[in-house]
């Protein structure tokens, strides 16, 4: 609550749609400019807590990530429609970091991504390699229609830091994160991310 007052008082997000991760629930609220509540959805996030993105993360082969280095940053993020390797539609929150918000991808079947998304509790959302994985049909619903035609801002609710730290002090992703066109940059594998 106290990130969509902000938002919504201090029109931060200009004339954009905008998200809301609060990562100790694992839910992602999406917004309409205005600040109206569109609609909300479990989501799978990074397995490693933390609110920082590990130095150079997005330059390492996605088999080398080390547990640790497995977290969702928190901050805030202007958003941009993209591609992934497989020219697959992902919405990039941070392309140099790897950081997207995609459909949930279930190629390691142990891992049980989508009985994650549909269990009642966040306890087991803990589970990517730090993307923030989407149902299908919301991402498609949601997601896919707005965030994926025109950027946005997503503001990721930090688990570790504060509040003052993450969005009023201009700390990592407290403010606007510079982002370029995804067209004009090479896909990145997002893999299981």
């Amino acid at each position: 609550q106290r990130v969509i007052r902000w938002v919504t008082m201090t029109h931060d997000n200009g004339k954009l749609p905008f998200m809301v991760l609060d990562k100790r629930d694992a839910r992602l609220y999406v917004f309409e400019p205005s600040g109206v509540l569109v609609d909300d959805s479990a989501v799978l996030l990074g397995s490693a807590r933390g609110d920082d993105t590990f130095p150079g993360i997005g330059d390492v082969p996605i088999k080398q990530v080390k547990p640790f280095q497995r977290t969702t940053a928190a901050g805030r993020f202007v958003t941009q429609p993209g591609l992934d390797i497989d020219h697959t539609d992902v919405v990039w929150l941070d392309y140099d970091a790897a950081l997207a918000m995609h459909r949930v991808i279930n190629k390691v079947k142990s891992e049980r991504r989508p009985q994650r998304l549909a269990s009642p509790t966040p306890a087991d959302n803990r589970i990517s390699y730090g993307c923030i994985n989407i149902p299908i049909d919301f991402f498609d619903r949601r997601i896919s229609p707005v965030f994926g035609k025109r950027s946005g801002v997503a503001y990721i609710i930090p688990e570790v830091k504060t509040f003052a730290q993450v969005f009023e002090h201009g700390g990592p992703g407290g403010a606007a994160v510079a982002t370029l066109a995804t067209s004009a940059r090479a896909p990145i594998d997002v893999g299981n991310r």
